[in-house]
């Protein structure tokens, strides 16, 4: 008899529907409709949250996003996620090339770049590891990248990213300068909210 008193009532009864959240990202407001999409679709394919990936891109370009953007430092690196010149190569396409995409184009190898760590990169720390040193993904955040007495040109290429001046460079002070973009990023003139 419960049973079919229970029956009864849920034939009357609307099931609850929550509305969906409208959606976010950070750094959205600076780019194109299509490029925000792009960028939600690549990270539903690779696990990544979308927030992760736009302030990496943020820091890379210095908040332009620009896909002709280049290293200041020389490197030769190039782009949305300064694609290195070998990088580039190995992905079957050369930096004047990627310079030369549009921002929208450029995205299909940013997705090409980072396929290999799909599923991954959970965290913003591990998404940027992924850019700047791979063998650093899953990594403890005290994990040391580089040190100066055994890495002297990497350190000293990198030494900007030594916040406490330890001489040594772990995984939390190379993200440190992202993870302050991502803060910029979802500022109220810089985060793009899906309209209803």
């Amino acid at each position: 008899m419960k049973a079919l008193f229970a029956w009864l009532i849920s034939l009357f009864t609307w099931p609850s529907i929550e509305p969906e959240p409208a959606r976010q990202l950070a750094w959205g407001n600076k780019v194109s409709a299509a490029f925000r999409e792009k960028v939600f679709i690549i990270c539903a394919a690779l696990g990544i949250d979308p927030d992760y990936l736009m302030a990496c891109i943020a820091f890379e370009t210095g908040g332009t996003f620009n896909p002709a953007e280049r290293n200041r430092a020389g490197s030769g690196a190039t782009g949305l996620i300064q694609f290195m010149p070998k990088t580039a190569v190995a992905l079957g396409t050369t930096t004047s090339a990627l310079a030369a995409m549009s921002a929208l184009e450029q995205l299909d190898w940013v997705l090409k770049y980072f396929q290999p760590y799909a599923g991954r990169l959970k965290t913003l720390s591990d998404v940027y590891m992924a850019i700047l040193w791979p063998k650093a993904i899953g990594k403890p955040e005290n994990y040391v990248l580089w040190e100066k007495g055994t890495s002297p040109t990497t350190y000293r290429q990198n030494a900007g990213l030594d916040m406490d001046g330890d001489h040594d460079i772990e995984k939390q002070e190379a993200a440190a300068k992202v993870q302050a973009m991502l803060v910029k990023g979802r500022l109220p003139q810089n985060l793009w909210i899906e309209q209803p």
